[in-house]
């Protein structure tokens, strides 16, 4: 890029971990989930989410399934304190959910925070300072040392007010810019709060390690998760807590990986929301563990109501290709996707497989509450096979394969002049002009047939340039024997290439569908579609549609 001074970025440093053990490791199984929701997410709004839609997504993440929920910051704002007497007033907390605040290590703010938790169950004080080297050189201007005791202070403050609070308090500290802080001082002041705080086997200590700026490669973190994990005191004791912003676009592989690395816990948002680039998203947290077998203990099968809700909560639309929720992402305009999906889907139908093994879709759409409708669309990009899709699932036209080709340019064509997608319905009309309404030179009045040991008989009356025809006409079937009636006067020559058919609506009022490929002499292929009560009637209707487009 040009005038960047040289020197003014630099490469994160490596760490070093020669012996890591992350990257042989599989992600086995749900890591305990806390939404943010409520007060990261919030805090980073354009318009913050009054009363009523807190509560509304707060009763969409109790929804979901989600047993930690960090409601706000409550010492901050009258609004925060208040959202959380409300639930505490209206008994909207569940014995099984807890709730999580956050607060920084100043005695009349931790003194509010115990206040807003009066009669609360269980509750996670979530303290944190930040330890990075440029928010000690820049901002606070403190010592390694000074930044230690502030910590200590905070966890003194809570233990504390801990002594009065009728209910279970948890501890959660975080370093907060966890990847701008030296290894080796983050687990010197995380050792130092779980070791004043009293950790045991019955009083364990959240360590979050929040990517509060994304600033180095996934795996770079998974090293600092797995190092961090390695040098922190009493271990077993300590639930590591991951928190992972977007800022490089890759949060979702930060967490991911810092899981494999030992991580017991993920803080995140739905949807990314979030400060600058957003949380990590844990719907597509979630659902990646779905589609490997691994049973996320989230609920995530009406996205639909997912997105509406967060959506009109934080005034934020969600992308069209958001993974797993977004309105495009079932949703197929190339040609070879969508013959791919459609031959996937007519597999799976016809197999009684449990495994889900469809091109293109690596979840069932159904397991989110989205439907097969919409997957194929089409435009300009489309493909013969997505055509014969749409007019199949939409409109119950099995077009035999052979006709695609024909029908994918003729929808094409329209496509590429209006520039733009077309609707089930556009696409419909189509089809019907080109079949059911095509301009004739040659039309039928009537048609009876009988069959003579095996020998079909027929009498057919028409009209072409304007004259009515009667002709008799015998053949192995009534298309045959049509074909007989008809050349006695007709002089288009022609043969019948393949003949294609099959019922459309319910069996008491089905109505039969026929498909006529006949070849002429200046072309190879031409499809005539017919329909009718009567399945021989309609063979011969689709055998004039034939030669009206063949001949017009």
């Amino acid at each position: 890029m040009k005038n960047i001074p040289q020197g003014k970025y630099r490469p994160y440093p490596k760490i070093d971990l020669p012996n890591r053990k992350w990257p042989s490791n599989r992600i086995t199984k749900a890591p305990k989930w806390c939404s943010v929701d409520l007060r990261d997410g919030n805090q980073a709004l354009i318009n913050p989410m009054d009363m009523n839609k807190k509560l509304s997504l707060y009763a969409l993440l109790l929804k979901i399934g989600f047993k930690e929920i960090e409601v706000g910051f409550p010492s901050a704002s009258k609004v925060e304190f208040d959202f959380l007497r409300r639930l505490v007033d209206d008994n909207l907390i569940p014995d099984d959910v807890t709730i999580q605040v956050l607060v920084q290590a100043r005695e009349h703010l931790i003194a509010k925070t115990f206040e807003a938790l009066k009669g609360v169950k269980k509750a996670t004080v979530h303290l944190y300072n930040s330890t990075s080297t440029a928010q000690r050189k820049i901002v606070f201007q403190k010592s390694k040392e000074e930044i230690i005791a502030l910590a200590l202070e905070g966890v003194d403050l809570v233990k504390k007010y801990e002594k009065n609070h009728d209910g279970e308090i948890f501890l959660e500290y975080s370093p907060e810019s966890f990847t701008g802080t030296e290894l080796e001082f983050a687990a010197e002041i995380s050792n130092a709060v779980t070791a004043r705080w009293g950790i045991g086997e019955k009083r364990k200590v959240i360590i979050n390690l929040p990517a509060t700026v994304e600033m180095a490669t996934p795996n770079v973190y998974a090293d600092q998760i797995e190092w961090m994990s390695e040098h922190l005191h009493n271990r077993e004791n300590v639930i590591i807590s991951t928190h992972t912003h977007n800022d490089r676009g890759t949060s979702v592989a930060a967490t991911e990986l810092a899981l494999l690395a030992g991580a017991d816990r993920v803080e995140g948002t739905l949807l990314c929301n979030g400060e600058r680039t957003g949380n990590v998203d844990i719907i597509t947290l979630a659902l990646n563990m779905t589609t490997q077998g691994v049973e996320s203990n989230l609920d995530f099968s009406d996205v639909n109501e997912v997105v509406d809700i967060v959506e009109r909560c934080t005034e934020i639309e969600t992308h069209v290709r958001h993974p797993y929720v977004g309105e495009l992402v079932y949703t197929a305009f190339s040609g070879s996707h969508q013959d791919a999906i459609n031959k996937g889907l007519a597999y799976r139908k016809s197999h009684t497989e449990v495994f889900w093994e469809v091109p293109y879709l690596p979840i069932d759409p159904e397991d989110v509450g989205r439907s097969y409708e919409s997957i194929i669309r089409i435009n300009s990009q489309s493909g013969k096979g997505g055509v014969a899709y749409i007019l199949e699932k939409n409109f119950g036209y099995q077009l035999p394969k052979a006709m695609h080709p024909e029908v994918g340019k003729l929808v094409q064509e329209v496509s590429d002049k209006k520039g733009q997608e077309l609707t089930a319905e556009e696409l419909f009309e189509i089809f019907n002009e080109n079949y059911f309404r095509v301009k004739e030179h040659i039309s039928l009045v009537d048609f009876t047939v009988s069959s003579v040991k095996g020998i079909s008989k027929c009498t057919l009356t028409y009209f072409h340039d304007g004259i009515e025809i009667v002709a008799d006409g015998e053949g192995n079937g009534p298309v045959d024997a049509c074909k007989d009636a008809l050349m006695k006067e007709y002089k288009n020559e022609f043969s019948i290439n393949s003949y294609y058919e099959h019922s459309l609506g319910n069996k008491s009022s089905a109505k039969a569908i026929a498909y006529i490929e006949i070849e002429t002499e200046d072309t190879l292929s031409c499809f005539g579609v017919g329909s009718d009560n009567d399945i021989a009637t309609a063979s011969v209707k689709a055998l004039f549609c034939a030669l009206n487009r063949a001949f017009h």
